[in-house]
């Protein structure tokens, strides 16, 4: 199949992630951080309603929790230290009543605490860190996508049985190579090769989990919200895991 076909076939995909780029890159511009807060809080909010259907939770006051958990990022200085409040509270609920629905921590975990750490990138490294992930990232994704389609032969794993190992490998070489010079002008180098071939493959497998999520919920998308893409958890998967992980890299290397 050649490039251009590819292009033709998936004009819709391509054209939502064009306007999904714009908007993000025009937020970014602009640098402030109550809109990226703002911003933020809109794909959270989808993603959340996205989770508890995929984790099959049927309860509204959930919704009420995780907004204010939100609200409170706004103001408190540390927004990924709020996933371990969250957690301490849900264990002290589970020890006092003995039989709290443990399946209501889930969401929480997946994928609440991975926005607090997007934010947290944000507060503690400003927007070119944002701009690095995004990079990174998206890369990842578009790469693995097009080496896939274009030379991918072996399966990577059952999970997702699309994904080929031709076409992973390209996405993270592209990946870390676009990464590496995207955050060489915020790191050292030897540090902007680790943290973008770290959050790469992270994002590789951020994508594989809710894909995962997706099959054990017998749905092929999170949602339909994203023309072309599906759902919010769909276009977001890779983030929410390498977020995660250039936070710790950055905070360990620098």
């Amino acid at each position: 199949m050649s490039l251009f076909s590819l292009i033709s076939e998936n004009r819709t995909r391509f054209v939502t992630g064009a306007v999904l780029i714009a908007v993000v890159v025009s937020i970014g511009l602009i640098d402030n951080f109550f809109l990226i807060w703002l911003f933020l809080g809109a794909v959270y909010l989808f993603s959340f309603y996205e989770a508890m259907r995929l984790f099959g939770i049927d309860n509204n006051q959930m919704y009420a929790y995780a907004a204010a958990v939100w609200l409170l990022a706004l103001i408190y200085p540390n927004p990924d230290d709020l996933f371990f409040l969250i957690a301490v509270i849900f264990a002290s609920l589970l020890a006092y009543t003995r039989d709290f629905d443990k399946r209501l921590f889930l969401p929480f975990l997946y994928p609440v605490a991975s926005f607090l750490f997007l934010l947290a990138l944000y507060t503690d490294f400003g927007v070119n860190a944002l701009f690095w992930l995004l990079v990174v990232v998206a890369l990842t994704d578009i790469g693995a996508y097009f080496t896939g389609k274009l030379a991918g032969r072996r399966q990577f794993c059952e999970t997702s049985p699309n994904k080929t190992v031709e076409g992973v490998a390209g996405g993270v070489l592209v990946a870390t190579f676009a990464g590496f010079f995207v955050g060489g002008s915020l790191v050292d180098w030897p540090q902007a090769l680790l943290i973008s071939l770290g959050v790469s493959v992270a994002s590789v497998f951020g994508d594989l989990f809710e894909s995962y999520l997706k099959r054990e919920a017998g749905v092929k998308d999170s949602g339909d919200l994203l023309p072309g893409h599906g759902g919010m958890l769909d276009r977001v998967d890779g983030y929410l895991f390498g977020g995660i992980v250039m936070v710790l890299l950055l905070r360990g290397l620098l």
